[in-house]
């Protein structure tokens, strides 16, 4: 029960930044001229929504993803021990119908969430209906953005772990604290920093690529109207790679 309570917080957390990142993005697309700095009103309003008006759908959404995860945890326990009951039978069953059903309820769900302020669930089904209008089903299967910042997350990690380590090395403040393995030490607090702050800004990134994702999917003639150099780079970077699926 505990854990599962981490990982709605967690969660919650997590979504409230997507949302917010989510609502900022559309006011750029659609409204540019209230989102031009840094420090634009656009920031403030968004994390407003996202922590009043759409807090519960976003509490919602973290709820039902940490409980299909409790029950994968359930599931895949019940299996190493080798059970085959009533009781694991029925788990799998619920295991299966949430895992169909969570389709709408996805991260694409919170992006509608923050540009509309949509329920979750009419967030959810409104964004899978809009992906398979387009069919862009393959665009999204094959987006290897979130992997390829983690990957950037990594080495910032390991650069980080480095930079530490010859620091302390040079410095030999922490020599008295780690003794014999104070380069270990600090190579792992230091890649741990490193990845949890880069981790932490990516984020951020992963969140605007999502949302601008499902905004050219939903709104392509404002991101011509107001963003023509950019639409243009869109449309034909993305013409290079998915000339069907594109369908501009």
């Amino acid at each position: 029960m505990e854990g599962s309570l981490i990982s709605i917080y967690l969660f919650s957390r997590q979504n409230v930044l997507h949302v917010t990142v989510s609502g900022v993005i559309g006011t750029w697309w659609f409204q540019p001229q209230e989102a031009q700095s840094a420090f634009s009103p656009a920031i403030m309003d968004s994390l407003s929504r996202a922590t009043s008006y759409s807090f519960g759908s976003i509490c919602f959404g973290s709820l039902l993803v940490a409980l299909i995860q409790a029950i994968e945890q359930l599931v895949h326990s019940m299996r190493q021990q080798g059970r085959n009951s009533l009781v694991l039978c029925i788990m799998e069953c619920l295991l299966n119908f949430l895992q169909r059903v969570g389709r709408y309820f996805n991260k694409w769900a919170f992006v509608y969430v923050g540009l509309y302020g949509y329920d979750y669930v009419t967030a959810g089904r409104r964004v899978a209906e809009l992906l398979q209008a387009r069919g862009w089903s393959t665009i999204i299967s094959d987006n290897l953005v979130h992997q390829m910042l983690l990957l950037v997350c990594l080495v910032v990690g390991f650069l980080s772990g480095l930079i530490g380590m010859f620091l302390a090395d040079i410095s030999g403040w922490a020599d008295p604290l780690f003794g014999d393995y104070v380069h270990l030490a600090m190579f792992l607090v230091s890649c741990l920093i490193g990845f949890s702050l880069s981790f932490i800004l990516m984020g951020v990134v992963i969140s605007a690529v999502d949302s601008v994702i499902v905004c050219f999917a939903e709104a392509p003639g404002e991101f011509e109207t107001h963003h023509p150099a950019l639409h243009r780079n869109m449309v034909n970077s993305w013409k290079a790679v998915y000339p069907d699926e594109c369908g501009f």
